[in-house]
């Protein structure tokens, strides 16, 4: 090891500075670092081509419609073009050729034009060559994309409506909000991107797909978001006595629980006394392969799972459309903000008149006292004026009800003002086949309004928009009066830290426009 001259210095002694040996080039005389052959590398390249023998051109089958390619014989595979799968899937096709004559270093793709039906890769191989020297250059494999429908595909293109699983999903409520849910649920883990078809339904959707396997996987997926009960039915289409094949369509009926978020329910006696005597005037604060059941009166929280309430199945005693619009008059907290099932809640005392007729005046206990204030209006529940026809409230002897029970706060005033202005987020929509209305009148205003609610329960809710994929509105201007920044600051809106880039060219609906 040389040292430096101050080392040197120090030490009193002299060590020679070590050079690297040269040699020169047996063919050209250049000057270079031994090797086995005693040739450098431009003399080696034009004597030996390490890439003799490997193939410059390969073919690989793509299937157009569900963007998936052939591995042979007969297995379809789905990638991403220019995805490392993808690059990993090519690689593999030469590998057989590869492996017997070079080794493999490094891959990378190649810049094509998307309608040119070429894919290029570079590939970098090593090879050992004369007395045991290792030479190593690029090697560019083209890829030609010979167009052939798989097999699903084949079949759908000779008939459209050629199924052979059917899923049959139904909730029986007077509204769509689980289904807008489900919805962005669906698109966000690609749970129908199998389905042949999805039709529009009364009560729900219709997906239909080309394997059983398919639709069972698709049912599996609704059971782990949502409490379900299902049943199956097939239907023999053909027989083959000679070869003994049989042919069936396979139906999936899948029944959705009718209890939604924001439902005042009033539980049956078996069940309450099953969750610990809760209630039995419950709220729904949240479903998802499970049911969230609360006392709005003392915080106390139940979980009901889907085999519990099929079990013993009850229905609201009111839903989200029946809520009515109260004013806040005044306002005494009971407690201190407190979390309960990962939200805050704080028990208050309000007195409340309705925003329709303010000679009635209530004073009701409500779980909403931190987000309330004097002059705030709320959404909540007339028990008052109600006539709930309800067998299991029967049952109760001397059971006393609230004049009324207070969902959520209330900014319907404040989004009056911001009509006809866009949001800043858009949403994707399955490619659905909505039946003609038939003339029914209001069903298209109707749509349009459940929608409408659907995005304003996204702007108040972050817990709800938590598992759905919000992307950017391109077209989104943000308006520079003071009013406006005023009610964007009293109207909750989803922040942009939330909202993804939309990188496919999908029709997406924004949230002001599309139904």
């Amino acid at each position: 090891m040389a040292l430096n001259p101050s080392d040197q210095a120090s030490t009193g002694m002299f060590f020679p500075t070590q050079t690297p040996g040269t040699v020169l080039c047996c063919t050209c005389g250049v000057v270079m670092a031994p090797n086995p052959a005693n040739m450098c590398v431009k003399c080696l390249r034009s004597r030996v081509d390490i890439t003799e023998g490997l193939p410059r051109q390969a073919v690989v089958n793509f299937c157009p419609d569900c963007s998936s390619y052939l591995q042979p014989p007969n297995k379809w595979l789905r990638f991403n073009l220019d995805s490392q799968e993808l690059l990993h899937f090519l690689v593999k096709r030469l590998h057989t050729r590869f492996s017997r004559l070079v080794t493999l270093t490094h891959a990378e793709f190649m810049f094509t034009e998307p309608h040119s039906k070429r894919i290029k890769i570079r590939l970098r191989v090593r090879r050992e060559v004369m007395n045991g020297a290792i030479l190593e250059q690029p090697h560019i494999v083209e890829f030609v994309v010979h167009d052939k429908l798989c097999l699903s595909c084949s079949r759908l293109q000779a008939n459209p409506d050629q199924w052979v699983a059917a899923v049959q999903l139904r909730q029986h409520v007077p509204h769509r909000r689980t289904f807008l849910f489900l919805e962005q649920l669906i698109l966000r883990h690609g749970a129908a991107t199998r389905a042949v078809r999805i039709a529009d339904a009364p009560h729900g959707l219709d997906f239909f797909f080309a394997s059983r396997s398919h639709a069972i996987r698709f049912v599996d997926f609704v059971n782990s978001v949502a409490p379900v009960q299902y049943r199956t039915d097939k239907q023999l289409v053909s027989h083959d006595p000679k070869s003994n094949v049989y042919n069936y369509k396979h139906t999936f009926s899948v029944e959705i629980s009718p209890i939604c978020r924001e439902d005042l329910i009033c539980l049956p006696p078996k069940v309450a006394h099953s969750l610990g005597n809760l209630g039995p005037l419950v709220i729904c604060t949240k479903v998802s392969n499970s049911i969230v059941l609360m006392d709005p009166f003392t915080l106390r929280v139940a979980y009901l799972n889907a085999t519990q309430y099929w079990s013993d199945p009850f229905r609201p005693l009111l839903s989200s459309r029946q809520l009515v619009e109260y004013s806040i008059l005044d306002i005494e907290p009971e407690s201190d903000i407190v979390t309960v099932g990962g939200s805050r809640y704080q028990l208050a005392y309000v007195q409340v008149a309705r925003m329709s007729d303010f000679s009635n005046v209530f004073t009701v206990k409500t779980h909403l006292g931190h987000l309330l204030n004097v002059g705030d209006n709320a959404l909540g529940y007339d028990l008052f004026g109600a006539n709930p026809n309800d067998m299991e409230m029967d049952k109760y002897k001397g059971l006393v009800l609230p004049d009324c029970v207070l969902m959520k706060k209330s900014y319907e005033e404040a989004r009056a003002r911001r009509s006809g202005k866009q949001r800043n987020f858009k949403l994707k929509r399955l490619d659905t086949e909505v039946e003609p209305t038939g003339g029914r009148k209001g069903e298209d205003d109707k749509r349009n309004d459940e929608y409408q609610k659907f995005i304003e329960d996204l702007e108040e809710n972050p817990e709800l928009r938590f598992n759905i994929s919000l992307y950017k509105n391109d077209n989104y201007e943000p308006s520079e009066m003071g009013s406006s920044m005023a009610d964007a600051e009293e109207i909750p809106s989803v922040p942009v830290e939330e909202l993804v880039a939309d990188l496919e060219g999908l029709d997406i609906g924004d949230g002001q426009d599309q139904e």
